[in-house]
């Protein structure tokens, strides 16, 4: 019988040689469920054969709440209820223990309705930190020896809970907490995060299916995907529960423990998350939760020897000087390996509608686009380029459109299309832009233009035309409701693909629309590095796990590419073994004879 300690060794079932041996696969591993106290006895068979993810994954059902899914609304609204009236109290969670007495607290507010407290949360001390990397530490000693079958059905398990106990309860928390709508919220919190676990288990087994395909007689080569030494810093952000989900996720699963700081404007859903986890069967300290200010967190996480990796979404800005901060200390020989950096930032998307494209398909996938979500996807569209050929009609569209939509608090109008922006920074920096136009000369005022935020942080869609193609409004991101648009003739559209191409450093999604095939192929290669995701008569955002692995780089990121084998195989460390059967007679080599 073959043993071994690690169990993401994956091994061929034959020894590949000119005897093809046949070599039972049958790995014996540590298994406890303790961090705490690691079992030092004789280690058990854990399992007996190369377990393969399920057959089956596929993308999980979108839920569509239209007017006759009366049991959904009705299980919604009492889960929006029970938010609500029922203040939560979210601690730090570090070894598994709840931590909150003698911390400050913040308070969760919904973004639609800035007077309602949601509950409160604790704020990670640095000391709190420190000990969130001791148990990650500790906890690693476990996890990492963890069969792979045991650590994928904990994330399975997960994805089953969200899916039918706690979707109600997840997509009020990511509505209330989030700012969202109902659709976006299930496209998110349900969707996209199921997808994200589900997906990952399998992108996993074929990692570790991916063996040599060579082997000489006598000799067994294979290879390991061991998880990184030290632990995983993962930062996420506010608007996609289900990037949190990501983020944590995907380097457990291959064996990591991680540090998470989470969004201060996402703690309702991201807190639950962590519960749904833990009930799934997560061992204390794999994850360990700590909310608090970013730079403090930071700064001791990223000064820590055992600091392994960077899973990061979040502003290019904060990313930049997260990745200096790193790079100085990878001069100064702090850590023990040279860290993983993996990172999404954000983007300047664009849409290019040209003088064939279907008019109303491109206009409301523009709508979309920007404002779905207030403009606050990654990937929303914020500059659009369209040929004056079509303009008069897309224009009629556009506007027409977005001036008959009115965010409201979509909690409570639950059928409402645009709910708030975030928080207050955001909401005054995207205002901030909006009061600017009418002192432009450049720029001109065609829909929206109005915000609010006596009751919450409320900004009507907004849309402005330049005559400048390099204005600022089309090169900086204001991450909100405000879409600048370019009109351009049809002679100059070679002009128009080099700016799309180079007026911001972005390059994370972009859309063209046009009819014409021999258009296409020249807008595909000439715009090949403007976007990491490129959409022919589709809006910019709407990536699914699965389908169209999501990231772009320029300043947009890593392009390491979320709901991708790619991502996975950035949190292995890969170690070649080589067993030579047979046995040396002598050190000359042939030629020496």
């Amino acid at each position: 019988m073959l043993s071994r300690s690690v169990r993401t060794l994956r091994t061929s079932s034959k020894l590949i040689s000119k005897a093809s041996v046949s070599i039972p696969v049958v790995a014996s591993v540590q298994f406890s469920r303790s961090a705490a106290q690691p079992t030092t006895s004789t280690r058990g068979v854990a399992q007996l054969g190369h377990f393969e993810a399920p057959r089956h994954i596929t993308n999980e059902y979108t839920k569509l709440f239209t007017k006759d899914d009366v049991k959904d609304w009705e299980l919604l609204k009492q889960e929006l209820s029970n938010f609500t009236t029922n203040p939560q109290t979210v601690p730090l969670v570090i070894g598994g223990k709840r931590i909150e007495s003698g911390r400050e607290t913040k308070q969760i507010v919904n973004p639609a309705n800035i007077k309602q407290s949601l509950g409160t949360y604790a704020q990670a001390t640095k000391e709190d930190v420190k000990a969130a990397i001791e148990s990650s530490l500790e906890a690693k000693k476990v996890w990492a020896d963890m069969p792979f079958a045991d650590r994928s059905a904990i994330f399975l398990k997960a994805s089953e809970l969200i899916s039918t106990k706690y979707r109600h309860k997840m997509l009020a928390a990511t509505m209330l907490g989030q700012g969202k709508n109902v659709f976006q919220g299930e496209i998110d919190c349900i969707g996209e995060l199921i997808d994200f676990f589900r997906f990952n288990v399998k992108y996993a087994s074929d990692l570790y299916r991916s063996q040599p395909p060579e082997s000489a007689t006598g000799v067994w080569n294979r290879t390991e995907y061991r998880p990184l030494e030290g632990f995983v810093y993962a930062i996420t952000p506010f608007n996609f529960t289900a990037i949190a989900g990501g983020l944590v996720g995907a380097p457990a699963l291959m064996g990591n423990t991680v540090v998470w700081k989470p969004s201060d404007s996402a703690i309702l859903s991201n807190y639950l998350l962590l519960q749904i986890l833990e009930e799934a069967g997560l061992p204390k300290g794999v994850v360990n939760f700590v909310p608090g200010n970013p730079v403090e967190v930071s700064d001791v996480v990223l000064n820590d020897t055992n600091f392994a990796a960077l899973h990061f979404t979040g502003s290019t800005k904060v990313f930049s000087s997260i990745w200096s901060t790193i790079a100085n200390n990878v001069g100064k020989g702090v850590y023990r390996d040279f860290p993983r950096i993996v990172g999404e930032t954000g983007g300047k998307n664009f849409h290019l509608v040209d003088k064939s494209a279907n008019v109303e398909n491109a206009a409301y996938n523009t709508i979309r686009g920007a404002f779905e979500y207030q403009g606050q996807k990654c990937s929303a569209t914020s500059r659009a380029y369209v040929s004056e050929s079509v303009w008069p009609e897309f224009k009629k569209i556009l506007t027409e459109t977005v001036d008959s939509i009115t965010p409201t608090n979509c909690t409570q109008e639950l059928q409402g299309f645009m709910g708030p922006v975030i928080h207050e920074p955001s909401f005054d920096k995207v205002s901030g832009a909006i009061k600017t136009i009418a002192e432009d000369p450049e720029l001109e005022l065609l829909a929206g233009g109005k915000f609010d935020k006596s009751v919450g942080y409320f900004i009507k869609p907004t849309v402005v035309q330049t005559k400048n193609i390099e204005h600022p409004f089309m090169r900086n991101e204001f991450f909100g409701p405000l879409l600048t648009v370019y009109v351009y003739k049809d002679a100059e559209i070679d002009n128009v693909l080099e700016k799309i191409d180079t007026t911001t450093g972005y390059g994370l999604t972009g859309a063209v629309f046009s009819t014409d095939r021999l258009s296409i192929r020249k807008y595909e290669e000439r715009l090949r590095y403007a976007a990491g995701n490129f959409y022919i008569n589709d809006k910019s955002t709407g990536a699914v796990v699965g389908q169209q692995a999501f990231g772009g780089s320029r300043l947009s990121g890593t392009n390491d590419k979320a709901g991708s084998a790619a991502l996975v195989s950035r949190f292995v460390s890969v170690r070649s073994i080589k067993e030579n059967f047979g046995e040396l007679k002598s050190h000359l080599n042939p030629s020496n004879f």
